[in-house]
C-alpha cells in the first residue's frame, strides 16, 4: 500500500516520505513546521499527476512542477520532484537502471493523489 508519512527529524523538524509497503520511495528536506510538511504532501498530490518528466542526463530542461531524472556521480540515476519555483520537494534513492527511476515517477504520479497520510510525530 502506498502512503505518505510525516516523520520526525533532528532539531524538532519534520520530513515527508512516500512509501510503498516498507520501502521509502522519495523523501523531503527537513521542515521547521509540521504544516510545511503537510503542504508538501498536498502539493505532490495535486501537482505530480500532470507534471512533466525531464531527463537531465539528456540535457533536457523544464519549468513548472516537474520530475527530473538525474545522473549520480557513480553512474546511477535518481528522481527529484521540483516545485514551480525550482526548489526540489522530494528526492529518491539511486537506481542502477534509468527504467527504475521512471517506475518511481510513475508510481508517485499514479498512487500519490489517493494515498493516505500517516503522522508518525508526537
Amino acid at each position: 500500500m502506498h502512503k505518505f508519512k510525516i516523520v520526525e527529524r533532528k532539531n524538532d523538524q519534520f520530513g515527508v516520505q512516500f512509501v510503498y509497503n516498507a520501502e521509502v520511495m522519495v523523501w523531503s528536506e527537513s521542515y521547521k513546521g509540521k504544516a510545511s510538511a503537510t503542504n508538501c504532501i498536498e502539493s505532490i498530490k495535486k501537482n505530480a499527476p500532470g507534471a512533466a518528466v525531464v531527463d537531465m542526463t539528456k540535457d533536457e530542461e523544464g519549468k513548472g512542477y516537474r520530475f527530473e531524472i538525474v545522473g549520480s556521480k557513480d553512474g546511477q540515476f535518481y528522481v527529484r520532484f521540483v516545485a514551480s519555483n525550482g526548489e526540489p520537494m522530494v528526492i529518491s534513492e539511486t537506481y542502477k537502471a534509468k527504467a527504475s527511476a521512471k517506475n518511481c515517477i510513475e508510481s508517485v504520479k499514479k498512487n500519490g493523489p489517493g494515498a493516505p497520510t500517516e503522522d508518525l510525530t508526537k
